[in-house]
């Protein structure tokens, strides 16, 4: 069986993930939207916060072996994530090295950020710029779209447009050559 191809959305908080994510599958229906905000919340189920009774394994750990499940079995996804410290980047490229990846640079001025996080109401304010110090500083993406000074239907299109050309996607075992020989520790 093939494995189903992965597009990987990496970008602050508020860049405009969620709503790309869903936007590509109105153009790309046979892909399916896998968050890590949401997959975040089946841990905090599984967990009992209040009284610390914890699983005492990272999230990323178990949400990029699902992505894997998913792609062995032939599903198509789009992940909606932030690639926002080392642990997260160890779990990413070491678990889906193998796997077909669109890798996606999601980015919005910090004016931007900032009127989008004091509208929505459920951030934290100056959490998207505190990412910005490290989400987009080693990733070399196979396309990249903004998702302010482009409307949603062109970043999609750009996106489509680079995942049904023929140009070999290089952007995430580019990405991971990099970290490997960086300062960054991933083991």
């Amino acid at each position: 069986m093939e494995k189903g191809m992965i597009i990987v959305l990496n970008g602050v908080s508020s860049s405009g993930k969620s709503t790309l994510a869903k936007e590509i599958t109105k153009l790309l229906p046979d892909f399916f939207v896998f968050s890590g905000d949401d997959y975040d919340l089946v841990i905090e189920r599984m967990e009992d916060r209040e009284n610390q009774r914890l699983i005492p394994i990272e999230t990323e750990y178990f949400y990029y072996r699902n992505v894997a499940m998913f792609s062995d079995r032939g599903v198509n996804l789009i992940l909606d994530q932030i690639l926002h410290d080392p642990l997260t980047l160890h779990n990413f490229y070491k678990t889906l090295n193998s796997y077909p990846i669109l890798l996606v640079g999601v980015h919005c001025p910090v004016k931007e950020l900032k009127r989008r996080e004091q509208s929505r109401g459920d951030r934290r304010i100056g959490q998207a710029i505190f990412q910005l110090d490290f989400v987009h500083q080693q990733e070399i993406y196979d396309v990249e779209v903004n998702t302010y000074t482009n409307s949603m239907i062109e970043c999609v299109k750009e996106i489509v447009d680079r995942l049904e050309n023929n140009t070999p996607l290089l952007g995430f075992q580019k990405s991971f050559k990099k970290l490997e020989s960086s300062t960054i520790t991933i083991k």
